[in-house]
């Protein structure tokens, strides 16, 4: 498998966010080409704004190899991670992460500031940005549509 076919299976795991009116976010993590965990943004639903697909993901994938890190791992997730998921993909040190939708507000993997491979930081991540990055957003652009109308 590649980077389009992971990214496909994240873009799979996002939709699953839709069901609790999630933003629509999904991340895998592999490691030696086998998904270790996968994950999707369950904010709404946990009522937690700590609960996007990444840390999920993350700690899933700990659990799963039972290890404090994540050195030998990719994660896959269609949106760029905020801050928060960067800083703790640093502090997992993740080998690299690949994105689909790079992110013009919150974006830390290089759009608005670059958390994942600063570096003055004791780890930094290999980083790709736009697989398969129209379908993600066209994804997100249609939530947030329904979002605006749902709300006026």
């Amino acid at each position: 498998m590649d980077n389009i076919d992971y990214m496909k299976i994240a873009l799979k795991e996002a939709i699953k966010s839709l069901k609790s009116d999630d933003v629509p976010v999904g991340a895998i993590i592999v490691r030696n080409n086998l998904i270790v965990a996968k994950a999707h943004n369950e904010v709404e639903k946990r009522k937690d704004p700590t609960a996007h697909a990444e840390l999920l993901a993350i700690r899933k994938a700990l659990k799963n190899l039972n290890q404090k890190y994540l050195l030998d791992c990719i994660l896959y997730t269609t949106l760029e991670p905020c801050a928060m998921c960067a800083g703790a993909l640093v502090l997992s040190r993740i080998k690299k992460v690949v994105f689909s939708t790079y992110d013009p507000k919150s974006g830390a993997g290089g759009t608005v500031m670059n958390i994942l491979s600063n570096p003055h930081l004791n780890h930094r991540i290999e980083v790709f940005g736009g697989i398969l990055e129209e379908e993600s957003s066209e994804l997100l652009k249609e939530f947030f549509k329904k979002l605006r109308l749902k709300n006026e």
